[in-house]
């Protein structure tokens, strides 16, 4: 793990999904699904897992039965014919993904989703998407993070027979990420000195965007190696509200949820710190925004950004 090449592969992330909106925009990297698809596991661990979790969530509000799964689970669903097992390993190998898979080889039809092809995960698979984030030369998981959210919702778009202008969509991420590098320099150290308490970092997301804060709650922690928990806006003030009496709490929020206002309300009465990505929040220390920050799936597939160019900013200063 590098952090200098870790931030140059968050400053590739433009250049990155303009490429992924190319592909896209010329073939259907889906096509090969089978014609009748009675429910859909989506399989990973870490970030992938976070990715499949948002995407389950998408999936059955539109009609279709699907699950993310841990994939070291040992309470997996049954493998049955009409089963779509959807595998997500941005190396290929994660042990527990591969682990699982062996259940569903050959019972199931069995989809593998990775950024490298002709890795383990390929292997006996019925259909194989590659993620197309090229190599992420510092060690994490960021461009892939990304592309896996977009394939995803293309997935949604084939099972539902939606059409959504995905390459549309990812051409706006690449200018919204875009902006948010070429404007660091005004917002990167101001949101970095907010954020950085002796009590680490907490994330709070709403429930359909709740990777964000995942993942970048990971980043903290897999980077500069900071304490960093995530959380889900509603579920705030059943779980989290107490540590803002205790502790110099320090959050990083994606607004998007009713319940905003509701976990705000705590925060400022106990003197808390919050910085939001994306929008203005009443009580919010200070907000980060982005082009076409007011488009919800831009947002989910772009606001990891601002969390990984902090953590990449505390890693190189602590390197």
């Amino acid at each position: 793990m590098n952090p200098e090449l870790y931030l140059a592969d968050l400053e590739a992330k433009p250049a990155a999904l303009a490429e992924l909106a190319g592909l896209l925009a010329g073939s259907d990297p889906f096509a090969g699904l089978p014609g009748r698809v009675g429910r859909v596991l989506l399989l990973g661990m870490g970030s992938s897992r976070y990715a499949a979790g948002v995407a389950a969530l998408r999936l059955r509000a539109a009609g279709v039965e699907a699950v993310a799964e841990y994939a070291s689970c040992e309470l997996l669903p049954p493998a049955l014919p009409d089963t779509l097992v959807v595998a997500i390993s941005a190396t290929g190998g994660s042990r527990e993904t591969l682990d699982a898979l062996a259940h569903y080889r050959g019972r199931s039809f069995v989809l593998a989703m990775t950024n490298s092809p002709g890795s383990p995960v390929t292997e006996g698979a019925d259909l194989v998407v590659p993620m197309a984030a090229g190599e992420e030369r510092g060690g994490v998981a960021c461009r892939t993070f990304q592309h896996t959210l977009a394939l995803l919702l293309a997935l949604r778009d084939r099972l539902t027979g939606v059409e959504t202008d995905l390459p549309a969509l990812l051409r706006r991420t690449a200018e919204a990420s875009g902006d948010l590098l070429e404007r660091r320099d005004l917002w990167l150290g101001p949101a970095a000195e907010l954020l950085d308490g002796p009590d680490g970092v907490h994330t709070i997301a709403p429930a359909e965007r709740l990777s964000s804060a995942e993942q970048s709650a990971l980043m903290f922690r897999e980077g500069p190696r900071r304490a960093a928990d995530a959380g889900e806006t509603g579920d705030w003030s059943h779980v989290d509200v107490y540590l803002t009496k205790t502790l110099d709490y320090r959050a990083l929020l994606f607004p998007g949820s009713r319940y905003d206002a509701q976990a705000m309300e705590w925060i400022v009465q106990r003197g808390s710190a919050v910085l939001a990505v994306g929008g203005e929040v009443p009580g919010a220390r200070a907000s980060v925004r982005y082009r076409h920050d007011d488009d919800r799936d831009v947002a989910l597939l772009t606001e990891t950004l601002v969390a990984e160019l902090v953590a990449a900013r505390w890693w190189i200063a602590g390197a």
